[in-house]
């Protein structure tokens, strides 16, 4: 299918990657609310050891974002075989590396966190959480692959069935292996990872599923090309490689950004697992919007349209920061109610309320930065990704460290490397799109 760069296109294809992502912001929002109930302190290792797992699944999703370009690529060129051809590799790529990803996690986690962190509890209660969680991995990483293939054919619409058998399944034993509910063991922030997991496993049966049930293995034959291709799989890790270290350097960063909040204190690490959630809300639209430039960008080049590019990535940029006005003005008025949701503490609502509305302000930046980082990804230069995802990343951990560990400012100020990250990630793109070196760039 080739694509118009019209806002009712653009609008039909991100509004279902929207709803797909807001599900399973409910269930994020749920886990966490639950955990607060439950303590304050698992809330807080909830937020260092969530970071560490969503550091894998962004490698996950940087290898499904190099599949994803290519397949947007040959749909552009109506190469259905070639399409086909590389989704199966990729599937097959994913099998692998979450399978590398397990292993690793289990070997290096004692040694990340027993270092990283000053209290002895927090590290103990991060790894066992860890080493529950991973076992998600496999199920994600083909989840994240569907995705890829859902979106580049422009049918994101399945998106939504599998995050929602995920959210729901997620919930309901959120509910059971937290508190201990009908008959089922109490099992805290364990049962918290339980809980993940078998959303993740519902997830990737509905894709599957969704996948089958309307017959695309028949445009789509992946089962006879179920092997490795040297070829292709060099191809994509190629393509995907830069978008992995660019995912490691930018969770990795905020991983850093935890383990610094972790030495200022207990309290610092529970609002600040609450106000993660807040990028959640925010980005359920943005990150949307971002995968849909991402997608329609490389489309148009590979129909030779590579003047449209800027007008494209302008026009969805400014939906992208309409949706997050509307939703940060939302969450300024209701800023209480909000944070009550997580834990009904007067004295935390209190304390988190400032680095709220940091944070708020600040997601207007991600807006703008968010497209136009992945208008990027879609001309195919990955290796720019990287440059610019790393330059943002250093002068964020600088920011970080001088801020919070070296001046131990409020948590407020420690929210503030939001504004340095998004700044920096925003000019860096600019430039790089206005400048036209993009052009040509062969996938």
């Amino acid at each position: 299918m080739q694509v118009s760069t019209n806002h009712k296109h653009i609008l039909r294809l991100a509004l279902p990657i929207s709803l797909s992502l807001a599900i399973p912001q409910i269930s994020f929002l749920a886990n966490t609310a639950f955990l607060g109930r439950y303590g304050e302190r698992e809330l807080g290792v909830n937020g260092v050891a969530g970071i560490f797992y969503l550091t894998l699944s962004m490698i996950g999703y940087g290898l499904a974002s190099g599949v994803q370009i290519q397949l947007a690529r040959r749909e552009g060129e109506h190469d259905q075989d070639g399409l086909t051809r590389t989704f199966a590799n990729g599937i097959l790529l994913s099998l692998l590396g979450s399978l590398l990803l397990m292993l690793l996690s289990l070997l290096l986690v004692p040694l990340i966190f027993g270092l990283g962190l000053r209290d002895a509890g927090n590290s103990v209660m991060s790894i066992d959480y860890i080493f529950v969680r991973v076992w998600g991995l496999p199920f994600l990483l083909l989840a994240q692959q569907a995705s890829a293939f859902f979106i580049a054919t422009h049918r994101s619409r399945f998106l939504i069935y599998g995050s929602l058998a995920a959210t729901l399944t997620n919930i309901l034993f959120d509910y059971l292996l937290i508190f201990g509910h009908l008959g089922f063991p109490e099992m805290g922030l364990a049962g918290a990872a339980v809980a993940s997991i078998l959303g993740e496993a519902a997830n990737c049966i509905v894709m599957a599923g969704s996948f089958y049930v309307k017959k695309f293995q028949r445009l789509y034959p992946i089962r006879q090309h179920l092997h490795f291709d040297n070829k292709r799989s060099a191809r994509s890790l190629k393509v995907s490689a830069p978008l992995i270290v660019q995912f490691l350097f930018s969770i990795g960063g905020w991983q850093v950004f935890y383990i610094f909040v972790e030495h200022l204190g207990t309290r610092e690490l529970a609002a600040s697992q609450i106000l993660r959630s807040i990028f959640g809300i925010v980005g359920t639209g943005t990150w949307a919007l971002a995968a849909t430039c991402n997608t329609m960008v490389s489309n148009i080049i590979g129909q030779g349209r590579q003047e449209q590019v800027l007008n494209l990535t302008k026009k969805v940029a400014r939906l992208s920061l309409i949706y997050a006005c509307c939703t940060s003005l939302l969450l300024i008025v209701f800023s209480d109610q909000f944070l009550s949701l997580y834990r009904d503490d007067p004295a935390l609502i209190a304390f988190a309320r400032p680095s709220l509305v940091v944070i708020v302000i600040a997601s207007l930046f991600m807006a703008l930065s968010t497209v136009a980082f992945n208008a990027v990804v879609g001309t195919g230069n990955t290796v720019i990704n990287l440059s610019i995802e790393i330059s943002s990343v250093l002068i964020y951990l600088i920011y970080c460290y001088v801020v919070i560990e070296r001046l131990r400012l409020p948590l407020a100020w420690a929210w503030g490397s939001e504004f340095v990250y998004w700044t920096v990630l925003l000019a860096c793109s600019a430039v790089y799109l206005r400048s036209g070196k993009w052009k040509g760039k062969v996938i």
